[in-house]
């Protein structure tokens, strides 16, 4: 067991920076073609994991999500987390393209997690289960494509959520102004310091299961 844990614990982690970094580039990226170079001026474009490493978001909420069930006696947990923000100037993509291009930025990130999930499960159903006389290498690259399915679910699934500060909750915001509803988007503007409490309170309780849990096994079950 503690052999097949060290193979992936770095699957794990390799597949969650691929998941991440690449939300948040496509961000950026799709701001960039609406004439927002805000992103790329400030180096993070790039796959560098290190210009997008957040302190709670990339180190300390997927280590305790991860270890803290082992800790308690039970299996290891699930990886989760999010990179720094790609900052974005929206008003120069609302100039360049209005309302659409900057719900087409938000969702970006969650168009990346699903297609990188579809793929991973596409890449599984091509690839046989390992055995013991398969090498590490194989097992190793098992692991990092079945963590890349799981990790890009529940990450398209999570950033659906309207969780202000979250693509969800920017997606309804800029949905709002669109049709002049400006209440709605107000109230996630003026709530955006609380996003992240919302989501610790998520992960922390059984909220999880319904608003997290249920659905990706849902989707889970669709890709395989």
């Amino acid at each position: 067991m503690e052999s097949i844990d060290l193979i992936k614990i770095p699957a794990a982690v390799l597949a969650l920076a691929v998941a991440i970094i690449g939300h948040e580039i496509m961000h950026g990226w799709v701001a960039y073609m609406y004439g927002d170079t805000t992103a790329k001026n400030a180096g993070r474009l790039s796959i560098n994991p290190l210009v997008h490493i957040d302190l709670v978001g990339t180190i300390i909420v997927p280590a305790t999500m991860y270890f803290l069930p082992i800790l308690l006696g039970g299996d290891s947990g699930f990886l989760f987390g999010w990179a720094k923000p790609v900052p974005i100037n929206t008003a120069t993509v609302i100039r360049s393209g209005g309302y659409n291009a900057a719900m087409q930025v938000d969702l970006a990130g969650i168009v990346y997690n699903f297609t990188m999930a579809t793929l991973a499960s596409v890449a599984l159903v091509a690839m046989a289960q390992p055995t013991t006389a398969d090498s590490l290498v194989y097992v190793f690259a098992y692991m990092f494509v079945f963590q890349l399915l799981i990790i890009n679910v529940v990450l398209g699934v999570f950033n659906l959520l309207p969780i202000p500060q979250f693509d969800g909750a920017h997606f309804i915001m800029h949905l709002a102004l669109k049709y002049k509803v400006n209440a709605v988007a107000e109230f996630f503007y003026k709530n955006e310091r609380y996003g992240i409490i919302v989501v610790l309170i998520i992960l922390m309780t059984p909220l999880k299961t319904y608003l997290l849990f249920m659905p990706v096994q849902t989707i889970l079950q669709l890709l395989t």
